[in-house]
C-alpha cells in the first residue's frame, strides 16, 4: 500500500514538473510561435520534395535541406521583397496621380450610360454634378489622400515584419528537414503516451488535413494569381505580372482577389475602352474569383474525410482566432475534434462500453 502511494506521488510530481517545463518552454518560445508553426507547415507540405532531393543526393540530408531552404526563399521571400519595394517606390507616384485626378475632376461618363432605362439619366445627372463641381469632391477627399502615403509606408513596415517571420520560418525549416524524421518520431511517441491507441489515427487526420488545406489554399492562390495576370495583360493593365503576383498573396485570404481586380476594373473604366473594363469585370467575377469555388474544394477534399462546411468554418474561424496562420490551424483542429467525436459516438465504442 505504501509502495503504491509512493509511486502515485512520484507520478504526480513527474507530471507536475513536466507541466512546469512545458509551460516554461511555451513562454520562452511564445514570440516565435508563428514562425515555428509556419516552419512546421512548410516543411511538412514540402516533405516529398525534400525526400526526392535526399534520394537524388544519395542520402546527404544537410545538402538536401540546404537546397530546399534556398528554394523556399526563392518561392516566398523574393516575391514579397519585389512587392514591398514596388509599393515603396510607387507611394509618391500613386498619391500624386490621385491628387491630380481629383484636382482635374472625374472624367465624363460614356454616353451609353445615359441611355439606360430609368436609372441612366439619374446616374448621368448625379455624375455631372461631381464633374462640374470637382473642387467640392477634392475638398472632401484630399484630407484622406494626404494620409495615403503614410499608410502605404506603414503597410510596408508591416510587410518587412512579415518578411522577417518568413525568413525565420525558412531557417527553422532547414533543421526540420535535416532532423525531421527523429523529431516526428519523438512527437508521435509523446502523443501515444497521451492519447494511447488513438494517437496514430489523430496523427494521420492532422497530417492529411494540413496537407489538403495547404495544397488547396496555395494551389488555388497560384491558379488565381496566374489567371489574374493573364486577365490584366489582355486588358492592357500596366505591370500585369506584378499585379498577378500580388493577387497570389491576396488569394491566400478569403475574398482577397476582389480587393485588387475591382480597383483595376474601375481604373480601366476611367482610362481605357469600354470593352477593356467590361472584360475585366467579367474575368474577375467568373474566372479569378469564380475559380475559387471550383479548385479549392477539390484540392482541399483530397484525402480528407471531413465535411467541407467544417473546412470552411475552420478557415474563417481560424483566421479570427489565430490570424493568418489560422487558415491552416482551424481546419486541422476541427478535423481532430471531428475524428474524436466520431470515434467516441460510434456504435462499436458504445457497445464496448
Amino acid at each position: 500500500m505504501i509502495e503504491q502511494k509512493d509511486k502515485y506521488i512520484e507520478h504526480l510530481v513527474s507530471a507536475l514538473v513536466l507541466s512546469i517545463v512545458i509551460i516554461g518552454c511555451f513562454f520562452v518560445l511564445r514570440p516565435f510561435l508563428s514562425p515555428l508553426l509556419w516552419a512546421v507547415i512548410l516543411s511538412f507540405s514540402t516533405w516529398p520534395i525534400y525526400k526526392w532531393w535526399e534520394k537524388l543526393l544519395k542520402g546527404k540530408k544537410t545538402l538536401a535541406a540546404t537546397i530546399m531552404t534556398f528554394l523556399l526563399s526563392a518561392a516566398f521571400v523574393l516575391p514579397i521583397l519585389i512587392i514591398g519595394l514596388s509599393l515603396a517606390s510607387q507611394a509618391s507616384t500613386l498619391t500624386g496621380n490621385i491628387r491630380e485626378m481629383l484636382e482635374k475632376g472625374p472624367p465624363k461618363l460614356p454616353l451609353w450610360i445615359s441611355a439606360i432605362p430609368i436609372v441612366g439619366p439619374e446616374i448621368q445627372n448625379y455624375w455631372n454634378e461631381w464633374t462640374i463641381d470637382h473642387e467640392r469632391l477634392a475638398d472632401i477627399l484630399l484630407p484622406y489622400i494626404k494620409t495615403l502615403k503614410g499608410v502605404i509606408i506603414e503597410k510596408g513596415a508591416l510587410m518587412g515584419q512579415a518578411i522577417f517571420q518568413i525568413v525565420l520560418s525558412i531557417i527553422v525549416c532547414f533543421f526540420f528537414y535535416r532532423d525531421g524524421e527523429k523529431t516526428a518520431q519523438s512527437f508521435a511517441n509523446f502523443l501515444r503516451r497521451i492519447a494511447g491507441t488513438r494517437a496514430d489515427r489523430l496523427i494521420n487526420v492532422a497530417a492529411s488535413t494540413t496537407k489538403g488545406v495547404v495544397y488547396g489554399v496555395l494551389g488555388t492562390a497560384a491558379v488565381q494569381g496566374t489567371l489574374a495576370g493573364v486577365g490584366f495583360f489582355i486588358a492592357g493593365v500596366p505591370a500585369s505580372l506584378l499585379l498577378g503576383l500580388f493577387t497570389f498573396f491576396l488569394a491566400l485570404i478569403p475574398m482577397g482577389p476582389p480587393l485588387l481586380w475591382i480597383p483595376v476594373t474601375i481604373w480601366l473604366f476611367y482610362y481605357k475602352s469600354t470593352i477593356a473594363w467590361i472584360f475585366m469585370l467579367l474575368w474577375g467575377t467568373f474566372i479569378i474569383s469564380g475559380i475559387d469555388n471550383i479548385v479549392k474544394p477539390i484540392l482541399i477534399s483530397q484525402g480528407i474525410d471531413l465535411p467541407f462546411i467544417l473546412i470552411l468554418l475552420g478557415v474563417f474561424g481560424g483566421i479570427f482566432a489565430f490570424g493568418f496562420i489560422g487558415i491552416f490551424l482551424g481546419p486541422t483542429l476541427l478535423a481532430l475534434g471531428y475524428s474524436l467525436i466520431s470515434e467516441w459516438t460510434s456504435s462499436k465504442d458504445i457497445s464496448a462500453g
